[in-house]
């Protein structure tokens, strides 16, 4: 275990306390009205003396929130040494967390609205144990979030930290280079075109039309519930993505979003786990594709996380890519990409699903393949709901062949690539059984091969400040327009 004692601690700012009271009072006051609703209906008070009865709530809970946040703040410290950062905290259980440098994966600079207005910011700093070993720091000042996110990630990287006059170590921020910012306008239109706005406007016409020409209003109310929560679903894509920008850095990709909660988070350099292109069939129409990845320490239910660009162009799609994936590991990289997004067949050499499987598959069966590149693993699935899935050969971890009773019937077999949890699961289905099994033996090799011969974590040793957006797997940008 790491030795902690020429560690110097340092603590939260002391504001933190009244920032984190207010979900104690807001938690209370729930409480509060879920459970005395009815009865304070049925008491005959005046308005005067139920809103006074309200705010004392409110303040009793604030006080309280206050006091258990106060006591927390003071239990809780964090310091960092050569490798790794530590966090103890906890009140009636004492927690020692710590979380190796070497194992970072991502670290996020989260400021909700409250925060946002003060001047605050939240570290959340993800490691490759999963969720259970991740950490946040919350609140510091938002320049001193900033620094200590420099210097970790500086240490992360093998980069020797600078030593001023005082004696005290820092870490020069990393220059970055923008690339792309979502505009307002694209976010509003794909959100339109999604097929859950259109499902959700065609039933609540069919509802509308029914209860009018039944007389019976009760289906029209039945619907509110449901519509509120699509509502709110679609409420949380907008203000979490509004704003949305890319920006490239030695240190990884930055990215920033968020209406009301601004949010801010460095994906290093070849901790990618997994990329999926996704497109659906309105979205055809612009040519725009989602770019969601896999990073150790998110799991699958972190969906702002793990969204590379929401609503991408053709072009923007392949220059996103070959930032996280600069080398596809085949001579024809863009024509293996375009195929991969829009072709069908054995186009640049991927194998798709047999005639046979037509039983089984009979919209999609020309559409659903794999293609094995020197540096990675290509899927792509759908015909309508289009997606291409790209796992490179190092951050494989097994493999998985599965036949259902009617896939072993005709010889088939459903492959399936293991990599980190996450909102991706990279598989194909009804596959040649031989060819499978053939592809399985030769990925194990490239794998196994990859791992040996990955470079090392600590990748900003040698890094330059970017002065220009990297070319496309060495080549050039597709020549499709970017849709506004």
């Amino acid at each position: 275990m790491t030795s902690t004692e020429h560690i110097e601690w340092r603590r939260l700012h002391r504001i933190t306390p009244v920032l984190n009271a207010w979900k104690v009072a807001a938690g209370l006051f729930a409480v509060f009205v879920w459970q005395s609703a009815d009865q304070l209906g049925e008491i005959d008070l005046a308005v005067t003396t139920l809103l006074l009865i309200v705010a004392g709530v409110i303040v009793l809970g604030a006080l309280l929130g206050l006091g258990f946040s106060a006591l927390a703040w003071s239990r809780t410290k964090y310091g960092i040494s050569e490798d790794s950062i530590f966090l103890h905290s906890g009140v009636l259980f004492r927690q020692q967390r710590h979380v190796r440098l070497d194992r970072l994966q991502t670290i996020d600079v989260t400021q909700p609205l409250l925060a946002r207005f003060t001047g605050f910011a939240a570290l959340k700093i993800e490691s490759a144990g999963g969720a259970g070993s991740n950490l946040s720091l919350a609140y510091l000042r938002e320049d001193e979030a900033q620094r200590l996110r420099n210097e970790l990630l500086a240490r992360a990287a093998g980069v020797t930290l600078e030593t001023d006059d005082a004696g005290e170590q820092h870490a020069p921020a990393a220059p970055e280079m923008h690339l792309y910012t979502l505009s307002p306008g694209r976010l509003v239109g794909s959100l339109a075109l999604s097929g859950g706005i259109v499902g959700m406007l065609l039933a609540a016409v069919a509802v509308i039309v029914l209860a009018v020409v039944s007389g019976n209003l009760s289906s029209f109310f039945a619907m509110g519930a449901p519509l509120l929560g699509a509502a709110a679903y679609f409420w949380g894509r907008f203000a979490g993505e509004f704003s949305f920008r890319v920006a490239t850095s030695p240190d990884g990709i930055r990215v920033r979003q968020g209406l009301l909660e601004s949010k801010a988070r460095t994906v290093p350099p070849g901790r990618v786990q997994a990329v999926r292109l996704a497109q659906p069939p309105l979205w055809r129409t612009k040519g725009w594709w989602r770019i969601t990845v896999n990073i150790a320490g998110y799991g699958a239910e972190e969906t702002t996380g793990s969204v590379l660009y929401p609503v991408a162009t053709e072009a923007e799609a392949a220059h996103l890519l070959s930032l996280v994936h600069p080398d596809l590991g085949d001579e024809r990289p863009l024509e293996v990409l375009r195929a991969g997004l829009l072709g069908t067949g054995t186009d640049e050499g991927f194998e798709h699903t047999p005639a046979r499987a037509r039983w089984l598959d009979p919209l999609t069966w020309r559409r659903t393949g794999v293609r094995m590149t020197g540096t990675a693993v290509l899927m792509r699935t759908g015909r309508w709901w289009r997606s291409l899935v790209l796992v490179p050969h190092e951050r494989i971890q097994s493999f998985g062949i599965t036949q259902g009773p009617w896939e072993r019937r005709l010889d088939l077999a459903t492959f399936a690539v293991h990599s980190t949890p996450g909102s991706i699961v990279p598989q194909v289905h009804h596959q040649d059984a031989a060819a499978t099994h053939e592809l399985l033996e030769q990925m194990t090799r490239r794998a196994r091969h990859a791992r040996h011969s990955a470079g090392p974590e600590r990748w900003m040793t040698a890094a330059a400040a970017p002065e220009r957006a990297p070319e496309v797997f060495g080549g050039i940008l597709p020549s499709r327009p970017a849709a506004p």
